[in-house]
């Protein structure tokens, strides 16, 4: 199997208006899909859902990335003509997914909607490589650094607007909110500017021989691996079962807004000191080693602190900690690939980090429906400390 890449790439004018509607259609790209995260779990619940059932539909929007980012990697230099309307197509699979909110209640249209924003998600990766395009070549890390805050952003608004609107006007008006942010983002899509342009001379990949080394990259299934267990942590807990044992507890929908203002602050402040911080590969590795242990202490934790006060406290301590973790982990990814390979390893990890997003909340459903949820947070604590062990035997490999 042969594909052709552009061996002399161009470059149109970009401007300022260019820089905003992309970035516009980043914010509502993420919004859209993370408005109604905070409550999803607690809105599966009022279907009454099984927490096995719930398990599987929080799982689910990792099954398209699984499958799709990879690919999608690989191919990115490939599909450049094609990257604006994927990107248009993409918020039609997002409106799609809210109006299959809005409209049915059963499993198997929940679940399907769920895939759908899966698929939204999945081309973050040619979303990523279309906005480096609008920078020059030694600004590719400016590139990256504002489209990092400009996911931490909508995430963080989307969490406060469905906190205070779940708690005012009802569980179904984030999907609402949802469909409006898809339909802004499909028309600030259309006025995106790609700034490729048609090759003028093209050469031949063999996309068996780029897996082959992508695969052969020293440290790169180490890294993954670390990275699917810092995401089944994340979407075990304040992206899944988070909100239904604070539901057990007593607590309502304006408490969970202090929850996940507690986790994500210290969160999003972990990740944009990145800015600012450089770490070395010694220093980096024992900071990723602390934030996987305090992460496991605080799961730990969890299910003995009964009031809001220290269920804030626990799930900012996890916030800071997985703040850090994975920006670093990106970064070391990033640097292990040459400028060859960049897109492909890209789309291989965040290919197989999706795993964690699949099958954490998959397990954890399990575990909820067998032991309660007090074992959700046992198992999630301690996915934490086999991270940390695994670094611990891999220190060398991870600091030479």
């Amino acid at each position: 199997m042969e594909l052709q890449q552009d061996l002399i790439p161009q470059k149109k004018t970009i401007g300022a208006l260019d820089h905003a509607f992309f970035l516009c259609m980043v914010f509502c790209f993420w919004f859209s899909g993370y408005i109604y995260v905070p409550v999803f779990s607690l809105y599966l619940e009022d279907l009454h859902f099984s927490y096995g059932a719930i398990g599987i539909i929080l799982g689910s929007y990792g099954v398209t990335q699984i499958l799709l980012r990879f690919p999608l990697g690989l191919l990115s230099d490939i599909l450049f003509s094609l990257r604006k309307q994927l990107l248009i197509a993409v918020f039609g699979f997002s409106v799609l997914s809210s109006l299959l909110f809005l409209m049915f209640d059963s499993f198997f249209f929940v679940l399907a909607a769920r895939l759908f924003a899966g698929i939204t998600a999945s081309t973050w990766v040619m979303a990523t490589i279309l906005y480096a395009h609008y920078f020059n070549n030694g600004n590719a890390s400016k590139a990256m650094g504002i489209m990092q805050f400009f996911t931490v952003m909508p995430q963080f608004a989307s969490i406060v607007f469905c906190g205070l609107a779940a708690a005012h006007l009802g569980r179904q008006v984030p999907f609402w909110m949802a469909m409006a942010a898809s339909v802004a983002g499909l028309v600030f899509c259309c006025f995106i500017k790609d700034p490729s342009a048609p090759p003028a001379n093209r050469g031949t990949i063999r996309v068996n021989q780029y897996i082959k080394d992508t695969l052969r990259l020293p440290k790169l299934k180490l890294f993954t691996i670390l990275s699917i267990t810092a995401h089944a942590v994340l979407f075990i807990t304040v992206f899944g079962f988070t909100p239904l044992y604070m539901n057990q507890l007593g607590m309502g929908d304006a408490e969970l807004l202090w929850v996940m203002s507690a986790f994500f602050l210290p969160h999003a402040a972990a990740t944009l000191s990145f800015v600012f911080l450089r770490f070395t590969s010694r220093i980096a590795y024992f900071v990723m080693l602390i934030s996987f242990a305090v992460t496991g202490v605080c799961l730990l934790y969890v299910p003995f602190s009964a009031a809001l006060f220290t269920v804030c406290i626990t799930h900012a301590c996890i916030g800071l900690a997985l703040g850090f973790v994975f920006p670093l982990l990106l970064s070391h990814v990033v640097e292990i690939s040459s400028a060859r390979l960049k897109m492909s390893v890209m789309g291989f990890y965040q290919s197989f980090y999706a795993l964690g997003i699949f099958l954490g909340p998959l397990l954890a459903g399990k575990i909820a429906q067998l032991v309660g949820l007090a074992g959700v947070f046992y198992g999630a604590g301690s996915l934490a400390f086999a991270a940390f062990f695994v670094m611990l035997a891999q220190k060398r490999n991870m600091i030479n």
